[in-house]
């Protein structure tokens, strides 16, 4: 067993990572074996900026791939155009919040899901365009893969040409809705709110949509694999 600092010996493995692959993404490309690596998946703790180990936070040509799903084929992004602080990635936590936790941090276009141990997995997202924000604790009622999205009355009433999508519109790439949708609820209540995937990757960090929380469809998928049921959701 080398006798290098533990640190190090993560540092190399991050660097050598690149071959690893979205984990539990359904139809995507096969996972990564760490089987031969003598490495835990633990933070290492007193260490910051943080330095972690998980197969489906890697470099950004990997996260950012395109994706198969069944009939379903998303493209790869290209991450150069996105800003490096949206991108996927392991922080120190800086909520308070218990693990399983999602926060919305909606001044600094951050959504955090809250780790054991002290990290969390930080993701840039959209926002809702001023009038159309919410916040909030809610949580988690359900989630759904590749979601039919049906526009509101109200925003039918603003945009005339969605009318043909009152009865809704079918699941897709192309769809508002992107690859996944977690709907959130207060006291058993829909808000009518969501935290979804966009084919419009380049929205991310901006604020332009009306009052969801959007990701690039690779980092919902991510996302959407690792909340657990019913979590509980921080807007602020």
């Amino acid at each position: 067993m080398s006798h290098q600092p533990d640190h190090l010996n993560r540092r190399a493995f991050l660097l050598g990572a690149g071959a690893v692959t979205l984990s539990g993404a359904a139809g995507c490309s096969p996972t990564f074996d760490m089987s031969g690596f003598n490495v835990d998946s633990m933070s290492t703790g007193a260490i910051r900026p943080q330095i972690s180990v998980d197969k489906a936070v890697t470099t950004p040509d990997v996260m950012y791939a395109a994706v198969q799903e069944g009939p379903y084929a998303l493209p790869a992004i290209p991450y150069e155009k996105v800003p490096k602080q949206f991108r996927r990635q392991i922080v120190p936590d800086p909520t308070g919040e218990a693990p399983g936790t999602i926060v919305v941090r909606l001044k600094e276009r951050y959504l955090y899901l809250v780790q054991p141990g002290g990290d969390a997995i930080r993701y840039g997202v959209g926002i809702g365009k001023a009038g159309f924000l919410w916040s909030g604790r809610a949580n988690i009622q359900y989630k759904k893969q590749w979601p039919r999205w049906t526009p509101p009355p109200e925003m039918i009433q603003r945009k005339p040409e969605l009318v043909q999508y009152k009865g809704g519109m079918e699941g897709g790439v192309q769809n508002p809705l992107g690859a996944r949708a977690l709907y959130i609820f207060r006291d058993g209540v829909d808000t009518g709110y969501r935290i979804h995937g966009s084919p419009e990757w380049w929205s991310i960090g901006q604020s332009m949509s009306s009052g969801c929380v959007r990701l690039i469809n690779q980092d919902i998928i991510d996302l959407y694999n690792r909340v657990p049921g019913k979590a509980t959701v921080v807007v602020g």
